[in-house]
């Protein structure tokens, strides 16, 4: 079965970067990052999932993070040089991203954001994160997406 192109496929794509795309069962609803990476076949420390905070400052942020880690809102606030930074609503994610829950890629969102990545991603061969929808994973290499984004890695995980 042919899989449709998503807008972060052909982002790569135009950019001339290799990847491989994954998909995995799944229902209506996102599936938990752990459960993504198991239901792969995939070490959870290479499928990072995609979370967008709001900062003091009113603007948005994108931290990628391992599927078992918790972002640590203090420490990315500090990556992102401001005073502090919240999780957005739920409800929100589709208004800010273009893309529903669980079925968040970090790439192609409706205005491009800030990014950062969890520094352990330079650990890494390659990663996988979402494909644009739930069921779809890209898998790539850290290097080339943190270079297309020019994202910032960092520690942002809780220890």
């Amino acid at each position: 079965m042919k899989t449709t192109k998503t807008n972060a496929m052909r982002l790569l794509d135009q950019a001339k970067i290799d990847y491989q795309v994954h998909e995995y069962p799944h229902g209506k609803d996102a599936v938990d990052g752990v459960e993504v990476a198991h239901l792969m076949k995939e070490d959870p420390s290479c499928v990072f999932k995609t979370l967008i905070t709001q900062a003091n400052t009113k603007e948005y942020l994108v931290f990628m993070v391992p599927v078992a880690k918790e972002l640590d809102l203090k420490k990315a606030a500090k990556a992102a040089g401001v005073k502090n930074t919240e999780m957005i609503h739920v409800k929100d994610i589709t208004k800010v991203s273009g893309y529903v829950r669980g079925g968040c890629s970090p790439l192609a969102m409706k205005k491009q954001y800030r990014t950062f990545i969890d520094e352990s991603a330079l650990l890494q061969d390659h990663i996988y994160f979402s494909g644009g929808k739930i069921g779809l994973q890209i898998e790539t290499d850290p290097n080339q997406l943190i270079g297309l984004l020019q994202i910032q890695a960092t520690a942002i995980i809780k220890e």
